[in-house]
């Protein structure tokens, strides 16, 4: 099934397999679906959307570069007279911001006007900043998305806005009002947007069908109080559609309203535990494993935690009020991973007692255990066969034990890499 509006009651009910089969990160849908007259909604990595305004077509989103020639044929299908007029970029991430593409072509063939992009004033430096990380964001998104292809390279070229914001925006299109707001959650240049005259919210990534992307840990920084208000402003709009960044749209006025504030509250409530216990000089280990996540939250079917691991919240909070110094006072200005394996390994007997000992916490499933003794021999030994064959074991089980798809895939990169000797995939070693 591919009718989005269809899927979303199914989602509602907690009646879709969000980890696999319909994950809102990692399902496509084929084509599109009218999800409202006049509100044309298609699904690639991301949500975006396509609003009839009656004189023009407004773009809220706009997809990966994956999505350029579907989304120009499926829009183009929907309204073939119709021109696309202005697009909203809700922040700079690569999966909402290229599908613009085509239509501005069609506008230079036709010597017409391109279509306004609008953003904050943000955006634009963080395109500058992937130009400068093009290297870095290559080698992080192959491990998040367990991509293992040597064509693979991150986007060179971005589609930059042409009108930017502060605060607050609005901009009129036909009979639509768009009011554009910023709000930092997962970006600080995040827009959200309300159409009044159709009820129409769209929060971009700060609701993604799943535990918030609050906490990716080769991401910059994200915001995660910030990220709870801005969710409760949306509150106090009126809005009866819900057109998210990512999963399904969410209908009816109650539903919206619970699906904000159970996700401000589980935001709200991650960043208070960790600043109390931050507040008592506890290490970032002590804060990690003493914050309680809400089970009974989590059962939300929309705030279960498919993609982001909430433990992943808590480090970055620590590193937005407590700096990079994780509290460990060997860590502050450390000897080389190496030089210190070397020693562990003298201390235990040589390096087969190492791996040995990881293996046996491997087999009592002490699978986090397993993986700091193996990262040890490792060190002591980049190219031992045997250490190699019991990382791929370990990883491959510690993979398998996640939820998240984020660090199911982090951990599954590390085992693929000991398939060729490695530590690593992305890097140049």
């Amino acid at each position: 099934m591919n009718n989005l509006k269809e899927l979303s009651e199914l989602a509602w009910q907690g009646e879709l397999d969000t980890k696999f089969e319909h994950h809102p990160v990692h399902t496509f849908y084929e084509g599109s679906t009218e999800l409202a007259e006049n509100l044309l909604g298609l699904k690639g990595i991301g949500g975006f959307y396509v609003v009839d305004t009656n004189d023009g077509l407004v773009m809220i989103d706009a997809g990966s570069h994956l999505d350029i020639d579907s989304a120009y044929e499926e829009i183009k299908k929907w309204r073939p007279k119709s021109n696309v007029k202005a697009a909203v970029f809700t922040h700079h991430h690569v999966d909402h911001i290229f599908a613009t593409k085509k239509f501005d072509e069609d506008a230079d063939k036709s010597n017409q006007k391109r279509p306004v992009v609008y953003s904050h004033k943000l955006l634009p430096d963080h395109f500058d900043r992937y130009k400068k990380t093009l290297g870095w964001n290559t080698a992080i998104n192959k491990r998040q998305f367990a991509i293992n292809v040597p064509h693979f390279k991150w986007p060179e070229e971005y589609r930059y806005p042409d009108i930017t914001f502060e605060d607050e925006y609005t901009f009129k299109v036909g009979d639509c009002t768009f009011e554009l707001f910023h709000g930092r959650g997962e970006t600080d240049d995040h827009t959200w947007v309300y159409i009044p005259e159709r009820k129409i919210l769209a929060p971009g990534d700060l609701f993604i069908w799943a535990v918030p992307n609050g906490g990716n840990p080769q991401k910059v920084q994200r915001y995660i109080s910030d990220w709870s208000d801005a969710l409760k402003l949306m509150m106090r709009k009126d809005a009866e559609i819900m057109i998210p960044g990512h999963g399904l749209p969410i209908y009816g006025k109650d539903r919206i309203q619970e699906s904000l504030s159970t996700t401000a509250d589980f935001l709200e409530d991650i960043e208070e535990q960790t600043l109390k216990l931050m507040n008592q000089g506890k290490s970032l280990n002590e804060v990690f494993h003493q914050v309680k996540i809400s089970s009974e939250i989590q059962n939300k079917p929309w705030l279960r935690p498919v993609y982001d691991d909430p433990k992943f919240l808590i480090r970055m909070i620590w590193r937005r009020y407590g700096g990079w110094w994780d509290g460990e006072y060997d860590r502050l200005l450390p000897d080389s991973r190496e030089n210190e394996a070397q020693e562990w390994v003298e201390l235990s007997g040589g390096i087969d007692a190492i791996i040995n000992r990881a293996l046996d916490n491997l087999t009592n499933k002490k699978y986090k255990l397993a993986a700091h003794l193996i990262e040890v021999a490792y060190y002591a030994d980049k190219r031992n066969e045997k250490l190699h064959e019991a990382r791929k074991e370990i990883y491959a089980a510690l993979s398998k034990e996640q939820d998240s798809s984020m660090a199911r895939n982090i951990f599954n990169h590390a085992n693929l890499a000991s398939n060729e000797l490695k530590r690593d995939l992305a890097s140049e070693d």
